[in-house]
């Protein structure tokens, strides 16, 4: 049994010139790194290189593929058309996929959260709903107004699933900052839904760890947030 900390791998965000630094620079968002931190992980810092994947997953024990504001390309689910208010990042996008298939290939643990959880599905040959207002009748603040490190609305688990064991009980407050979601989660299984039916978590049946939740459970806003961290540390270790 590993009893030093595991190597967590951490996808980072990547912009362009501006802002930060007059060149291309990468971010990742302090509370990312200390929830797994806090967890027993060591998180370390993964560059967009789809050549380099391999070399990574050789080298870490688990992976986390981070949020963001972006989208997955709908080609890569086979989707026809686009909707208007999506912003790409193909290179981020093409990273973490290869490290994605990588890591299920190898059976590694895997936490995708937000876009990484969207992510997550299409890897699983899923798809995604590209603008929730637009196709989903009645459907909740996923953009909540007020800060992220509150609850935006309660998510209830689906019974039987991983994510549920994990938590302990039937449903979370989490908080909300995306405007797709997972429409289908292909070989995985829904393991949590908004009182919208908005599709909020999914997961991989028989593998050491593999979810993917639409809230970002760094903020540990719910005590089932901190519970999914220490998992995702403990399944390193078996």
């Amino acid at each position: 049994m590993q009893t030093s900390r595991p190597v967590i791998g951490l996808t980072l965000d990547a912009e362009e010139p501006g802002g930060y630094s007059p060149y291309p620079w990468y971010a990742v968002r302090r509370n990312y790194a200390a929830a797994i931190a806090g967890a027993g992980g060591l998180p370390v810092a993964l560059a967009h290189d789809e050549g380099l994947a391999d070399d990574y997953l050789d080298r870490i024990d688990a992976l986390v593929v981070t949020g963001g504001a972006f989208d997955v390309d709908p080609s890569l689910y086979g989707a026809a058309g686009r909707h208007p208010s999506l912003v790409l990042k193909e290179s981020r996008t093409a990273a973490e996929l290869s490290l994605l298939r990588g890591a299920l290939a190898r059976g590694l643990p895997v936490l995708g959260i937000c876009g990484g959880e969207q992510l997550l599905a299409v890897a699983l040959g899923g798809t995604l709903v590209q603008h929730i207002p637009a196709e989903v009748p009645g459907a909740l603040a996923h953009e909540q107004p007020n800060p992220r490190h509150q609850a935006g609305h309660a998510v209830t688990l689906v019974p039987g699933t991983a994510l549920a064991a994990i938590v302990g009980r039937g449903r979370m407050m989490v908080n909300s900052a995306h405007h797709q979601a997972v429409a289908e989660a292909g070989a995985g299984i829904v393991n949590a839904r908004a009182g919208d039916g908005v599709i909020e978590g999914i997961e991989l049946a028989g593998e050491k760890f593999c979810i993917g939740v639409q809230w970002h459970p760094e903020f540990l806003i719910d005590p089932g947030d901190r519970r999914l961290f220490d998992a995702l540390i403990a399944a390193c270790r078996r």
